[in-house]
């Protein structure tokens, strides 16, 4: 039984994945076996496919047709065998329109798109999948990952489902919730004095020792194909007509360069016109390198010295993706903003006041940034704005609690 897809014209559905390709030299490198980045500048990698082929094939007509995750869109998808697609039913999360928190704000045309209602209650489940299905594909018994929380349950859960092991590098304050996840799906939970940085270093130490194949965001290329389906979801949900802004909180940035690379994809395949949204980055006050970047006219940005926020997401120092997210957010016209945790905190309790919708801070973050935008002019009352909600405030329930109690100096 397929659980993910469906019959196409009496034939199952076929990935027109071709290579591998660096995303800054150009170089083309083989999917036949493991990669991580680029053997010749150490550079993001990305899968490419026959779009030419795809697009005589592959139409958007077929997709009401198709089970509601983000397996629809297995023709651009890097997984060649069906069998190997290792999934818990993550994607096509719901885009819910915003009137009472958009009268707040002065958006009559607000909406939300929920990745808190992904299986492991946040967007990390799409890339994820995706990277455990490539990895189980390739043969690949052993993974190991850094994380600020939400990644690590994520892979801890597929790995689990794949029966591949799975080993994490957390800092200490990261989420209780991220670190009991790991410890039940089975995942080996390493937990670390310093930052996400920190625990890449040793998670790529551990790696070498150890015979594992890691995983981190971007230094390797199949996690951003699953974030990528966002993008696609938001193409097919919004009628196939983008938004004119989305906002969205960014750490490692897979899920921004996921979208960018999505929309091109469907501009080939004669999906969608080259009309694409405003791209916004938001990042916390206490953690902003590609704000500064952005703001110095930089192509890549320096590591962030002493991160400190709660929003545990976007508490991420420097990101090898740097320069992808600053080029979809020049090509885009959109920019990139910092917004601070007190603001942060203050919104999470507007919009479940507001909207009933308890979300992560990463969330709230997006809000934060669109009452800046819009009271620079950068995004009018009227424009038709997408934030994006990447996990489920539940799994924040410890730091909450820290933060407002810092915040609001009550320790009663």
């Amino acid at each position: 039984m397929n659980t993910y897809g469906s019959l196409r014209n009496g034939l199952l559905m076929k990935s027109f994945f071709t290579h591998l390709e660096c995303t800054y030299c150009g170089k083309i490198h083989s999917s036949s076996e493991p990669q991580r980045l680029c053997v010749d500048c150490g550079k993001v990698l990305y899968p490419r496919y026959d779009l030419e082929s795809a697009r005589k094939i592959f139409t958007k007509e077929v997709l009401p047709y198709r089970q509601s995750n983000m397996w629809r869109y297995f023709e651009m998808m890097p997984i060649l065998d069906e069998k190997n697609v290792v999934t818990l039913g993550e994607g096509f999360t719901p885009i819910f329109d915003m009137p009472s928190l958009g009268e707040k704000l002065g958006s009559s045309n607000l909406f939300l798109k929920d990745e808190g209602i992904n299986p492991t209650a946040s967007f990390k489940a799409r890339g994820l999948s995706a990277a455990v299905s490539k990895a189980k594909e390739l043969g690949l018994k052993r993974l190991t990952m850094p994380s600020a929380g939400n990644a690590a349950g994520a892979m801890s859960s597929y790995a689990a489902r794949a029966g591949i092991d799975a080993y994490v590098f957390m800092p200490k304050d990261a989420p209780e919730a991220n670190q009991v996840e790991v410890y039940f799906t089975g995942g080996d939970l390493n937990l670390i004095d310093g930052l996400i940085s920190d625990a890449g270093i040793i998670s790529r130490q551990k790696a070498g020792e150890m015979d594992l194949f890691d995983v981190s965001t971007l230094q390797e290329p199949y996690r951003v194909e699953g974030k990528k389906t966002m993008g696609y979801e938001i193409a097919e949900q919004f009628n196939w007509e983008l938004p004119d802004a989305i906002i969205y909180p960014t750490g490692g940035g897979t899920g921004i360069v996921g979208m960018w690379k999505a929309f091109q994809e469907m501009e080939d395949l004669g999906w969608i016109d080259g009309s694409r949204p405003r791209m916004y980055a938001v990042q916390s006050d206490g953690c902003a390198p590609i704000v500064r970047a952005f703001e110095n006219g930089d192509e890549f940005a320096e590591p962030w010295e002493n991160a400190n926020t709660f929003a545990a997401g976007i508490r991420v120092p420097g990101a090898i993706g740097d320069y992808l997210i600053l080029g979809a957010i020049r090509e885009s016209q959109g920019a990139a903003l910092a917004v601070s945790d007190q603001d942060i905190l203050s919104m999470m309790k507007t919009v479940a006041s507001s909207e009933g919708m308890f979300i992560c801070p990463e969330g709230a973050a997006t809000a934060v940034a669109l009452t800046q935008l819009m009271s620079r002019g950068s995004i009018g009352s009227d424009e038709r704005v997408l934030l994006l909600n990447t996990g489920s405030g539940l799994k924040y329930l410890d730091l909450l609690r820290d933060t407002q109690s810092n915040l609001t100096g009550n320790t009663g």
